[in-house]
């Protein structure tokens, strides 16, 4: 699959941009600022319903107006598709199946796209709620029906947790109690599925981790993955760097998993701690996907440069098993400014990794940090303005 034209209307920067696409490679230069990553964060807009940048859509509107349109032709095994979504600053966004009205949710199921970027490097070393939303965002391009059941727990959790701050302390009502039970079942019954939807990920995931880890590290470095339950005990989101690999409260296979009822173990077993405080204190949203290399807990253990190479390996099992895995074929690869940030050993490894996906958008400030391999469609960039596309010569 590949996109083959975008339509840009005050999306961030620009009032209206119209770009042709090739296959293979397409390299998007400019200078800092002008507009390069706005281009390929639409693109990944279509297929995670989200911008690797900023945690909300607003910014993603052009300033002083009221929506962005984002369309992109799409063409997979001689068809084409052409999908369109519009961001509202307020009300509900709007989105289109070829000129069909449909729900923002059913976009995923049509473009596939896989985005490494220098952000990528909280993914070994930030917090667990990136973690988490890496996870999120890769189960709603392989399962998109995922996504109202992700969106349906986030709106039980927040009407749960504002129970739990009006019944804050002893003196809760027996009507309160009644009320948080009835939420503690919707709270299971939708968390459940995202755990286990996590937990069934992660072990796909995790051979293509490995093995995309040491093509890049070399051999004898390992690469491995586990998903930390808060329902069995994990409080990643209140500890810090972990000291050991506790297996009890690790995610098992599917076959010895008991999710709702550890699930539901788990709230009776906090339930006074939750009315003290006043939140939520076990599911999905207080899980994490452990990092390990060389048997230990990546983060706070690797360094800059294994950091680097488990950040890669995490994109690269990504886009294999939506290779192996989506009906609609490759996803589209998308480099944001990747190459600046890699030594020349990590440049030559991610470019042969990649070089054979159906299409690849890389941008970059200096053509020249671009491997020679993927130096294909140039697009030059400047203030928001398409300037010029080329067939890859060398910039003077």
């Amino acid at each position: 699959m590949i996109v083959a034209h975008l339509s840009l209307v005050d999306y961030r920067n620009y009032e209206t941009a119209e770009i042709s696409l090739a296959p293979g490679p397409n390299v998007f230069v400019g200078s800092n600022g002008q507009g390069k990553t706005n281009l390929v964060e639409a693109i990944g807009y279509l297929g995670t319903l989200g911008s690797h940048r900023v945690s909300t859509d607003q910014p993603l509107i052009r300033s002083g107006r009221d929506s962005a349109i984002v369309r992109a032709r799409l063409e997979h095994d001689g068809r084409e598709v052409l999908l369109e979504v519009q961001l509202n600053r307020s009300g509900a966004n709007r989105a289109q199946v070829n000129r069909v009205g449909v729900k923002p949710r059913e976009l995923p199921r049509h473009i596939a796209t896989v985005l490494f970027a220098p952000e990528d490097l909280a993914l070994v070393r930030g917090e667990p709620s990136g973690r988490r939303r890496f996870l999120d965002q890769l189960l709603v391009q392989l399962i998109p029906r995922l996504s109202a059941t992700m969106a349906d727990y986030d709106r039980v959790l927040r009407q749960r947790n504002s129970l739990l701050k009006s019944a804050r302390g002893a003196r809760i009502a027996e009507n309160q109690l009644s009320t948080l039970e009835l939420w503690d079942e919707r709270l299971v019954q939708l968390g459940s599925a995202i755990v286990d939807a996590r937990a069934d990920l992660v072990e796909r995931l995790r051979p293509h981790v490995a093995a995309a880890y040491e093509r890049i590290a070399g051999p004898g470095q390992t690469a491995d993955l586990a998903l930390e339950l808060s329902i069995l005990g994990a409080q990643p989101d209140d500890d810090g760097v972990p000291d050991a690999l506790e297996s009890e409260k690790l995610a098992t296979g599917s076959a010895g998993r008991r999710t709702p009822e550890d699930f539901a173990a788990a709230i009776a077993r906090v339930r006074r701690s939750e009315l003290d405080r006043g939140i939520t204190l076990v599911g999905p949203h207080r899980d994490d996907l452990m990092l390990v290399l060389n048997g230990l807990p990546a983060r706070g253990y690797a360094s800059h440069g294994e950091s680097w190479s488990f950040a890669l390996s995490l994109k690269l099992a990504s886009a294999a098993l939506l290779r192996a895995e989506s009906p609609i074929g490759d996803p589209v690869v998308v480099l944001d400014d990747v190459f600046a940030e890699l030594d020349e050993v990590r440049r030559a490894s991610l470019a042969t990794a990649i070089g054979d996906y159906e299409q690849v958008l890389i941008t970059a400030a200096v053509l020249g940090d671009v491997p020679a391999e993927l130096a294909g469609h140039t697009v030059r960039i400047r203030a928001g303005e398409i300037l010029a596309a080329d067939a890859g010569e060398e910039e003077s």
